[in-house]
């Protein structure tokens, strides 16, 4: 990828972002597994300097220019300091990484990044290095994971979905928001509303009543009012519901992302990933549809409103 050959030729990705602990590093070994079976030549690229135990194949790796423990140790920072110095320090050294990723020309990219939001918010050298991979003709799509256990508390959720905006803003890519570890969602405790409010992020006015039966959210009720005003007036923030176990919510987070960089698959991929959703269930993938949830949801209101009416 010199300067001169650039644009011969696409390269498409998902730089994959979000808070720690969202599942960044998981998401990336399901979805590199998850493509490997349908044809699609994966390489995964490491800018986590933190990341230390990869269960992915790692093809690049940002250790081998820089590390958040070598940052620490010599320049005294803390951890915050040192991944942003880190970041600093990679888009200084630009062409390491097009050099690295020449190696790989024909291959779909997964770039597993830190998971410091401030990154992703308003600092400014890592938006720097995706702007760069898009001058050597890189198509990308920003894939947001959020911990869907933030649905079960309206507070944390208006949160995220401020953090959320301010990320879609400041990346400037194409993005997907995605709700992730949606198979332990129930483990954090029951949803005020159904599945569907959360992931379209519906009228969010009854969030905010919802909060101000919380005395503690009661005396910050216009405050929380002018944030979903906010995040309401852009109406840019929605999400999609990930179970990477689940091979039929990988295939709806696959194909979201691919509407967003622009990806095309051939007839070959196709009939490959027509084989996988058909293929009886194996040892790697397990089939509980994420919509089991909303569906529990549902039947469980259901049966409230006929509870109520046989009361009547």
């Amino acid at each position: 990828m010199s300067e001169g050959s650039k644009g011969s030729s696409l390269a498409f990705g998902q730089v994959v972002i979000g808070p720690p602990g969202s599942g960044k590093t998981t998401y990336c070994h399901g979805m590199q597994e998850f493509m490997g079976r349908i044809g699609r030549k994966v390489t995964v690229v490491n800018l986590d300097p933190a990341n230390e135990a990869m269960p992915y194949q790692c093809a690049v790796d940002i250790a081998e220019l820089v590390t958040l423990p070598d940052v620490m140790e010599s320049l005294k920072l803390g951890p915050n300091g040192g991944l942003i110095y880190c970041m600093e320090y990679l888009e200084a050294n630009s062409d390491w990484l097009q050099e690295k990723l020449a190696a790989f020309r024909g291959h779909y990219y997964l770039f597993d990044c830190p998971g410091q939001v401030e990154l992703y918010t308003h600092h400014g050298a890592l938006k720097n290095v995706f702007a760069q991979l898009a001058k050597w003709n890189f198509r990308l799509a920003a894939v947001h994971l959020v911990d869907s256990h933030y649905c079960t508390d309206p507070g944390k959720f208006i949160s995220v979905l401020c953090t959320s905006l301010s990320t879609m803003l400041h990346v400037e890519l194409p993005h997907v928001n995605v709700l992730s570890k949606m198979d332990l969602i129930e483990q954090y405790g029951k949803l005020a509303f159904n599945l569907d409010y959360y992931t379209e992020v519906l009228d969010l006015s009854y969030l905010v009543d919802h909060l101000a039966s919380d005395p503690f959210f009661r005396n910050y009720r216009r405050l929380n009012e002018k944030l979903v005003e906010v995040i309401e007036d852009y109406s840019l923030v929605s999400f999609v519901p990930l179970n990477v176990q689940d091979k039929e919510s990988m295939r709806q987070v696959m194909q979201a992302v691919d509407k967003a960089n622009g990806y095309s698959f051939g007839d070959q991929e196709h009939r490959s990933l027509e084989a996988l959703m058909s293929a009886a269930v194996g040892a790697d993938f397990h089939f509980t549809s994420t919509l089991a949830v909303q569906e529990k949801y549902v039947q469980s209101q259901d049966k409230a409103v006929e509870e109520e009416v046989m009361d009547l």
